[in-house]
């Protein structure tokens, strides 16, 4: 008998598993369980005892790859191996010297998941722009040469900035092998920036401020995308809290959001005041957000929405805007802090409220909240922003900044 898909197929369970073989006199086979599971075999002689080695399932592996598996074992027995001992060396290989592929799934579920709340943007870069060419190269065999020329290769399809996130993720997964034992050195040792990269320093003037405002109305953005914009901008938080804001944060009534220090970049948590400006914005998300816990809920997601919907809403905004230069949702938490501390403001309060990580002996013994401080600051700015945008001087305002300068 030779086998063929319609032969193996017909093949049917019995009360208790039973083997199959081919009339060929090569051992190969096929185990069929009781519960109709097949799995092909091959049967071979090797230092004087009869063994059997499992080649696959079927259908999961057809019948001319188990063919092709069957040949591979036959020739490692003719010449002396034995196929089951080396399948056993081949698998402690492996978990000693990893390909790119294994490290990459493991620096993800062991490190990145774990400690990174960017984990998806690893496993997005890794997934393509790394295994696509390294996927099953050993990783201790990568030499620095080729780190460089898979930078090259980013930056000449035109993503240089795209190169540099590629280095940074790479050198901390080879890093991290090192940290594990899992490889000896890095080829990422001594490797530069692939693009220079300016600082971003963008921040809208007052009348860009006005601009962008009063014209969000007439963009193609969502209400809920331009509510959200309004927030960073009075409340100068991060685009990924304001984003995944949850409303059991907040306390409209007492004027305050609590960002849990899981949702902090510096694991602490952190009080945001809420001024009336922004409890204003707050009382429309509500509204628009109906039953969900978050203020911006996706469309049948369950979730909140994705980090990158503001980005893409501005881009495509820009026309409309018609400003000098074109900018970010980031920049208007820039922007924020910078017309605060041109009121007059201290650059340590306008921290406070950045919850920017502080180091040293003070920052130590330092556990004043601040947030009498933050509260008339967001206070004054939320003022600001009104003036701003009405083109009316709120005396209020003029008084904190005289106030705040005379000090």
């Amino acid at each position: 008998m030779r086998f063929t898909d319609r032969s193996i197929r017909n093949i049917k369970p019995k009360d208790r598993r039973y083997e199959v073989w081919e009339g060929s006199g090569f051992g190969f086979g096929i185990l069929i369980n009781t519960t109709g599971t097949k799995t092909w075999i091959y049967r071979y002689r090797a230092n004087g005892k009869y063994k059997k080695l499992t080649l696959g399932r079927f259908p999961e592996i057809g019948l001319a790859a188990a063919r092709e598996k069957h040949r591979e074992a036959r020739q490692m027995v003719e010449e002396g191996a034995d196929p089951s001992v080396a399948r056993q060396q081949g698998r402690y290989e492996a978990s000693v010297a990893p390909t790119i592929q294994m490290l990459a799934e493991r620096y993800i579920k062991e490190y990145a998941k774990p400690r990174k709340r960017s984990w998806k943007e690893d496993h997005r870069v890794l997934d393509k722009d790394v295994l696509p060419f390294w996927k099953k190269r050993r990783a201790a065999d990568i030499k620095k040469a080729e780190v460089r020329g898979l930078l090259k290769m980013i930056v000449d399809r035109g993503s240089p900035i795209g190169a540099n996130r590629t280095l940074e993720i790479v050198r901390r997964m080879f890093n991290w092998a090192v940290e594990e034992d899992i490889l000896e050195n890095s080829p990422c040792i001594g490797i530069k920036r692939p693009a220079p990269e300016n600082q971003k320093d963008r921040v809208l003037s007052e009348e860009e401020i006005r601009q962008v405002w009063l014209k969000l109305p007439e963009t193609r953005m969502t209400e809920p995308i331009q509510l959200l914009l309004k927030l960073m901008l009075l409340t100068d938080q991060r685009k990924g809290e304001v984003v995944g804001a949850d409303w059991s944060e907040f306390d409209l009534a007492a004027g305050w959001w609590t960002i849990p220090a899981a949702r902090s970049k510096n694991k602490l948590a952190h009080r945001v005041p809420l001024s009336p400006q922004t409890v204003s914005i707050l009382d429309r998300v509500r509204e628009l957000s109906g039953d969900s816990q978050w203020l911006f809920p996706g469309r049948g997601t369950g979730r909140c929405i994705l980090g990158t919907s503001p980005d893409h809403a501005v881009k495509r905004a820009l026309l409309v805007f018609d400003l000098r230069e074109s900018f970010t949702p980031h920049d208007l938490r820039r922007t924020a802090a910078s017309h605060m501390t041109g009121m007059g403001i201290s650059r340590l309060v306008v921290s406070k409220i950045l919850n920017h990580a502080e180091a040293g002996v003070t920052a130590v013994y330092d556990r004043h909240s601040y947030d009498e401080e933050k509260r008339q600051a967001l206070y004054a700015w939320g003022m600001r922003v009104e003036e701003i945008v009405s083109g009316q001087t709120d005396e209020k305002v003029v008084d904190f900044i005289k106030k705040e300068h005379a000090q």
